[in-house]
């Protein structure tokens, strides 16, 4: 992955500037400590930014990390993912904040195109030192890879209260904790976080070394909280794409938020100029959910039980009401089955969820299957890593509540949990976050 060793040389966009001397001491300190001390969690992976996706021979698919958006939020959902999330250090200050970010976007705006981290990259540098890149990904396409960042609301005001970096008055008056929802089990080392980085590829090499990278430059200024790693996309991001199934087996995302659905993603997905926060226009909100699936109790149940749950059919997906996977739900349609009773159950996961229960809330949903081992008794550490995408956390809200009675709420379980802001796109020659810092 290293530009000497990259096919289409010529085509790539160099940074216009390198690291800073803490991104650099960074990748120094982080080879010689380790990335480990700290890290709480389960490591057990076109039209998105403004810019076309672009293929090269032998290259793979590349995302511009430059545009109007952030990539990895309507692009085209890739098959793998690594989330990490980060405490900012006690002693960093504002700038240095700002210089980390400005390091990660000049570090991020290379990997996507499929070099290093820097010029000097696995094999280029001093050999009497660490290298600036790790080098696992040497030799590997891009693989589609988008690196998007998020602020969460202890950045803006801490735990106890404390404006650490002067950014209070900036904050968004939406970026608040999520309430407590029904059936909540949440674990505080799954959650929460300063900053989020969600790295997404069709190869999970590719996401994980983009993380463990951003990490090691992060050193001694943030401390990894908790990661995790997914894999086998759980929606559709665009219409090109076919439908995922779940780890309960059935299609999920079907009536997601496409790319291709512009007035939507207008409507439901990007914060507008007047929404508050002039800063974050642009950009949006991202809710993440760690959920746990009880996969050995659900496989115990009857096919048409699990169909009556869910409120679709398991081959196909399509709506319990008729008619194939994209049709309309009918929920005043009468079982053919059951005299007087309706074909999709008032209580199942479809029909409360659907739009019209949640005054028209849609949800741009990123989500991802994992298994994480085993628990002590054998059972699979398995389920959905949940990732929306809203214009309002609200929309979240209303659906998540509206879930209180869901008869899915039997066979899982939400374990973790986190909400940030997520800046608009970075301006050529700029970085992510630098509308905030501006």
């Amino acid at each position: 992955m290293s530009a000497g060793e990259t096919p289409n040389e010529h085509d790539i966009e160099e940074p216009a500037r390198g690291l800073s001397r803490r991104g650099l001491l960074g990748l120094l300190g982080a080879g010689a400590a380790g990335i480990a001390a700290g890290g709480a969690g389960g490591f057990g992976i076109a039209a998105a930014t403004g810019a076309s996706a672009t293929s090269h021979a032998g290259s793979g698919t590349q995302y511009p990390f430059n545009g109007e958006h952030q990539a990895g939020i309507v692009t085209p959902a890739q098959d793998r993912i690594h989330f990490a999330t980060f405490d900012v250090r006690e002693g960093t200050t504002r700038e240095d904040l700002a210089e980390l970010l400005q390091d990660w976007s000049y570090a991020s705006s290379r990997l996507v195109q499929g070099l290093d981290v820097s010029a000097s990259g696995a094999v280029g540098g001093s050999p009497l030192a660490p290298p600036d890149d790790t080098g696992e990904a040497l030799g590997l396409p891009p693989s589609a890879l988008t690196i998007t960042f998020g602020f969460g609301p202890t950045l803006f005001v801490d735990g106890d209260g404390v404006d650490r970096f002067g950014l209070a008055s900036k904050q968004p008056a939406k970026l608040t904790q999520l309430p407590r929802f029904s059936g909540d089990a949440l674990d505080s080392a799954l959650s929460g976080g300063d900053l989020c980085i969600q790295a997404c590829a069709d190869d999970p090499q590719v996401a994980v070394h983009a993380i463990r990278n951003l990490t090691r430059i992060g050193f001694g200024r943030v401390i990894l909280r908790w990661s995790q790693l997914g894999f086998g996309r759980t929606s559709s991001t665009s219409t090109s794409q076919a439908t995922p199934r779940n780890l309960f087996g059935f299609k999920d995302g079907t009536a997601n938020v496409k790319a291709e659905e512009t007035s939507a993603t207008t409507e439901h997905v990007w914060v507008a100029p007047g929404d508050g926060a002039d800063w974050l226009a642009g950009g949006s909100y991202l809710v993440a959910r760690r959920i746990r699936m009880m996969i050995e109790s659900w496989d115990r149940v009857r096919l048409e039980e699990q169909e009556q749950i869910i409120g679709r059919d398991k081959r196909a997906g399509a709506p319990l009401s008729g008619g194939e996977e994209f049709a309309e739900p009918d929920f005043a349609a009468e079982s053919s089955t059951t005299f007087g009773q309706p074909a999709i159950d008032a209580n199942s996961h479809v029909a409360l969820a659907h739009p019209t229960k949640n005054a028209g809330a849609r949800l741009l949903r990123r989500g991802y299957n994992f298994v994480d081992g085993n628990d002590e008794l054998g059972r699979l550490n398995a389920g959905l890593f949940f990732l929306s995408y809203q214009r309002d956390p609200e929309q979240f809200i209303r659906v998540q509540q509206s879930l209180s009675t869901d008869l899915l709420n039997e066979y899982i379980k939400h374990t973790g949990s986190g909400i940030w802001a997520i800046p608009p796109g970075a301006r050529e020659g700029g970085y992510v976050g630098e509308t905030l810092f501006g």
